[in-house]
């Protein structure tokens, strides 16, 4: 795999030595144990433990935690400075520090101390998987139009419905859970969010058949009179809707660096072939028509980049950053898909071929053009913060 250095981002965005270690730790992880199994880990259809161990060993897994519960105590930037390093290596590896954050981030915020303490940790260090459980079948992207029930019962809830669409539906040992604790006619103010053990009886899961991403599975959870404690709530009941849509916006910045990192592996890899490669008694990088399409891709894929850290540097500065995430997750998969898909076509006929990375990639970036927000989604959500900034 061929190492693309951070070195023109930092410069921009003031990345600074301790950055480059983290990214140096990371990526010798993605390239000696990561990049060589990816295939393994999706005919295997999981990461399997002991590599999130690994994860966690390295401390590349809740960075932004604090050291108390299992994390570095650092900031946004140097989670997607690892999360990114990771991807490198292997896409879907990367979503075991994602979800970490982002559910991580809603516990830290909203969940009781003891709470932190049991479960924080076991995500630090790669014990445990979580999911975030929010849409389901007749919403889709209307997050605010949930009917999965969770009735109050003394000092427990019972939730009783079906979520879809769940990433690590069937391998996750917890699950941030929103479900609607109003009437439907209140909509994203009647919605709470609790943490579930997965294990708890009523629950049934489902994986499905998809394209692509199968080392993480997507699939349904159905709960049928799932009993939570009431201190599993996470914040004030009724309060769900925003803690999710908060951390929406650190997630897809992260997205946005995951695919990107596919993306630039396959350029760099790409480049390398043409370079070498002969036709007609000269290198294929004597022709234009391969060079320009690489090169609008190389162009592209360095300013997103720099959108996604910037997003992350105006997030640590408490600086708003909503319309710049959504930028994020509906450009960069989107450029990673035609990038990777041009890299496919250089190849020519072994681009094709499962022997090569490219189909893999492929399909895999293409996911994250549908979940955690579609581009039209995202495009609503930049048209309103103009408009708001008028």
């Amino acid at each position: 795999m061929e190492q693309i250095a951070l070195s023109s981002a930092g410069f921009l965005l003031g990345l600074s030595s301790e950055h480059e270690s983290f990214r140096e730790t990371a990526l010798r992880f993605a390239r000696d144990e990561l990049a060589p199994s990816s295939r393994d880990f999706e005919k295997q259809g999981c990461i399997p433990l002991h590599v999130r161990k690994r994860m966690g060993a390295l401390g590349l897994i809740g960075v932004e935690f604090p050291e108390a519960v299992g994390g570095l105590g650092l900031d946004h930037v140097t989670s997607g400075v690892v999360l990114e390093a990771v991807a490198e290596g292997d896409f879907n590896a990367a979503y075991v520090q994602l979800l970490a954050s982002l559910c991580g981030t809603i516990l830290l915020r909203h969940g009781s101390r003891d709470l932190q303490a049991e479960i924080l940790p076991q995500l630090c260090r790669g014990e445990s998987l979580i999911a975030l459980a929010l849409t389901e079948p007749q919403g889709g992207s209307d997050a605010a139009a949930l009917r999965l029930k969770a009735t109050a019962d003394g000092n427990t809830y019972v939730l009783d419905g079906e979520k879809t669409s769940i990433s690590l539906a069937d391998q996750a040992d917890y699950a941030v859970v929103f479900a609607r604790t109003g009437t439907e006619a209140e909509r994203a103010r009647g919605i709470s969010a609790f943490l579930v053990d997965l294990d708890s009886p009523g629950i049934s899961r489902t994986r499905f058949d998809d394209l692509g991403q199968n080392a993480i599975g997507r699939g349904s959870i159905f709960f049928d009179r799932v009993r939570v404690p009431a201190s599993r709530r996470l914040g004030a009941e009724g309060a769900g809707f925003v803690q999710v849509m908060q951390g929406f916006d650190f997630s897809r910045a992260l997205i946005g660096l995951q695919c990107l990192a596919a993306a630039r592996v396959s350029l760099a890899e790409t480049w390398r072939y043409i370079a070498e490669r002969r036709a007609f008694g000269k290198p294929l990088s004597d022709n234009q028509g391969l060079t320009f399409p690489l090169a609008e891709c190389e162009t592209q894929l360095a300013a997103a980049r720099l959108l996604c850290y910037r997003t992350l540097a105006a997030k640590d500065a408490g600086l708003p950053h909503t319309k710049e995430a959504a930028m994020c997750k509906w450009w960069a998969p989107k450029l990673a898909h035609d990038t990777i898909h041009h890299c496919l076509l250089a190849h020519g006929h072994a681009g094709y071929s499962k022997e090569l990375p490219f189909e893999q990639r492929l399909r895999d970036v293409l996911g994250l053009q549908i979940g955690d927000g579609t581009a039209q989604i995202m495009k609503l959500i930049i048209a309103r913060e103009a408009l708001r900034a008028l």
